[in-house]
């Protein structure tokens, strides 16, 4: 395609402050959509660009192609029967096709599908220009962008985000003609707020992000200014003897926060530095976006950075005014710290029963007791405290009653382990409250303490039980009451930590604690089971790439521990890596479909009088021999030796179905035939279904 035909395209969609935890998600979702939008009306285009900044969402497409390209399209008609009469003369539904597709009857092609024979023509079809096409597919684009919820403003009857602005279209030197959300479109943009509130005319897309930070002191480019940021909070933590502490979604928000990032230092009085060290970061970080600084070794300095949305005249004027917000912040904390201290963890406990914890699930004290019996159970199977389980179990919600956690909810749990302490509980129970909302996040740390990790299964297992009960179950992409996460927090405690207990029979008590109801719990125990495994199918294929079969294979076995789950998973995946497993693979699944041809369901043993055939002897002889060295092999769960030894049965079972014909006239001879076949498939299920493997 020259240059003629194709020429850059950019759009901006101008607005109010967009919510900065999710810029960066709809900077992406908004180029995406837009070439998936390009890509349905065949307008090719080179690489596309996404831009954002608290006021905006752009996208640059290069090379887009100034109309769709002419194309053919077949039109079927009547079928052939309805087409012509006995005497082969056109009727009227051939005749009205064939005036549809501008030719005479003579002309109309013939096709045969399975379903007969049909009239059908091919119609040329005339590509549309793009700027007719345009201002529909980035309307298109922004309707599926993933706004949890859309305001509208004004009069206006159009819904987005939040209340838009201006609307640029530009294709080449060309302005595109149109409506988005209600707004004509144009070839302005407007830059900074205050740096550079007037209107910036676009000449050229290509020109838009250099032109837009030169004349508009907006860095459109999200990384560029993540970058700057980066550097600017480095430079200054560096300069005030420290380095900075911040996560990568810190960066993100404050990035989506500014348009021209200028970072500046901060103090606040170091009598702040006795309250725990969570405390001063969730304030800086949580409530203000700041940036706490730490020393070499890691201690909080009484310092901290800030990044402005300007530069400012009077840096020492912006510094005073942070200092101050942060000093109350941190005296308001100060306050909860030594009031929270006025009575023991364990007095607060009284008070939830008068805090809901959940519309159908009780307060929060009866949740304590549902947690305190799941643990319960969890530690007698895994050999830890149960006396420390339980009691753990009871006070852990009991920070949700203070002040701190009142003014800072992300340090529940957190706040609990200090206020454990000062109250003088075992150190193991303090650290279970502390370690009980973990992991919190996808690649978070686990609880590493005995007493902790049955505590956050626990916790675990609840929130899904009582979701399950109530008929809460995600659906789609929602999942207000993070089950998803819940349900791959235990998959990642039980695996990574290897924890062996039976996760149907920890359903079942967890189900049993939840308040009376109709539930079938037979019914329910199976849908938490198949909800928890699901997230562990995903978990392995994105962490291995482990493929699906492999995991259905296993799947099909439903074993009870996590734990036995993975070492059957790893067994099976060596298996498919040798070199007779696709033969008995291939076998078992031979094997499987006769026997449910032959409605064999009720194996009688095989009676050895019936042997008869070399090769059936031949095969219950190497069957037996199989059976007894796998039996301490299962025992002691050495799947992938059992594998490796049942592999070497593939000779003899090839040999059987070369030689042997199973599904004889004589009734007894062929059921016996049956019989050792199912004992044959019998052995491998010991591990897995190899039959729903696909080895090639």
């Amino acid at each position: 395609m020259g240059n003629a035909s194709a020429a850059d395209f950019l759009v901006e969609i101008g607005t109010e402050e967009l919510p900065p935890k999710a810029l960066r998600g709809l900077m992406n979702a908004f180029a995406a959509n837009l070439e998936a939008a390009l890509g349905h009306v065949h307008l090719v285009h080179g690489e596309a660009t996404a831009f954002a900044s608290p006021r905006r969402l752009a996208v640059l497409v290069r090379a887009l192609a100034k109309s769709q390209p002419d194309r053919e399209s077949e039109q079927r008609g009547p079928p052939v029967a309805v087409a012509f009469d006995a005497s082969g003369e056109p009727t009227a539904a051939a005749a009205a096709f064939a005036a549809k597709c501008g030719v005479d009857v003579a002309s109309l092609e013939r096709r045969k599908t399975p379903k007969g024979e049909w009239l059908s023509c091919r119609i040329r079809l005339q590509g549309r220009p793009a700027a007719e096409l345009l201002p529909g597919l980035v309307q298109e684009a922004l309707a599926v962008l993933p706004v949890p919820r859309r305001m509208r403003w004004g009069d206006s009857t159009q819904e987005f985000v939040r209340p838009v602005h201006w609307v640029l279209m530009l294709h080449g030197h060309s302005p595109v003609a149109g409506t988005v959300l209600g707004l004509e479109v144009g070839s302005v943009t407007h830059g900074h707020r205050f740096l550079a509130p007037g209107a910036i005319r676009i000449g050229t897309p290509a020109d838009y992000a250099a032109l837009l930070e030169k004349r508009g002191f907006v860095v459109a480019d999200f990384a560029a200014r993540r970058r700057l940021v980066e550097d600017g909070v480095r430079q200054a933590a560096a300069a005030a003897g420290g380095v900075a502490l911040g996560d990568d979604a810190l960066y993100d928000e404050v990035t989506a926060l500014t348009e021209w990032p200028v970072a500046l230092t901060g103090r606040f009085d170091e009598a702040f530095l006795e309250l725990p060290r969570e405390v001063i970061v969730a304030t800086l970080t949580g409530h203000q976006r700041y940036f706490p600084v730490a020393d070499g070794s890691g201690r909080l300095l009484a310092r901290f950075v800030t990044v402005a949305n300007l530069p400012s005249k009077d840096p020492d004027k912006v510094r005073d005014g942070n200092e101050r917000v942060v000093r109350a912040r941190l005296a308001d904390a100060a306050f909860f710290w030594a009031q929270d201290h006025k009575k023991p963890l364990s007095d607060r406990r009284e008070a939830l029963k008068d805090v809901v914890y959940q519309q159908g699930l009780g307060s929060l004290y009866d949740r304590s007791e549902r947690l305190a019996a799941v643990a319960a159970q969890l530690a007698d199977t895994l050999g830890v405290d149960a006396a420390d389980a339980g009691h753990a179990a009871r006070l852990a919600k009991c920070d949700l009653a203070t002040g701190m956690v009142g003014e800072f909810p992300e340090l529940q749990g957190t706040m609990g382990r200090y206020y454990a302490l000062a109250s003088g509980e075992p150190a193991e129970v303090a650290e279970a409250i502390g370690e009980q909302y973990l992991p919190r996040f996808a690649g978070d740390r686990l609880p590493c303490s005995a007493t902790g990790q049955v505590l956050a299964l626990a916790d675990k297992l609840d929130n899904l039980a009582g979701a399950f009960t109530l008929g809460n179950k995600p659906t789609g992409n929602r999942d207000p009451f993070g089950l998803r996460r819940a349900a791959l927090g235990i998959v990642r405690i039980a695996v990574e930590q290897r924890l062996d207990f039976q996760l149907p029979a920890t359903l079942e008590t967890a189900i049993a604690t939840q308040p009376p109801g109709s539930t079938d719990t037979a019914e329910l125990t199976r849908d938490l089971y198949d909800f928890v495994v699901e997230r562990m199918r995903t978990w392995y294929a994105e962490r291995v790439g482990l493929k699906s079969e492999i995991f259905e294979s296993v799947l099909a076995r439903r074993p009870g521990s996590l734990v036995d789950f993975d070492e059957r998973l790893d067994a099976v995946a060596r298996f498919v890596e040798l070199e007779p497993a696709e033969a008995l693979a291939a076998a078992n699944k031979r094997i499987a479909n006769i026997l449910r041809q032959a409605d064999y369901d009720r194996p009688s043993g095989v009676d050895m009088q019936l042997v008869t055939e070399p090769g059936e002897r031949a095969l219950w002889a190497a069957l037996k021999a199989a059976d007894e060295d796998v039996r301490p092999m299962l025992e002691r769960r050495a799947y992938a030796a059992m594998l490796e030894r049942l592999a070497g049965l593939r000779d003899s079972v090839d040999s059987f179905f070369d030689n042997v014909m199973v599904m004889t006239e004589d009734d007894a001879v062929r059921r016996n035939r049956l019989a050792l076949l199912a004992e044959l498939r019998g052995l491998f299920l010991e591990v897995a279904d190899v039959s729903r493997l696909s080895i090639a």
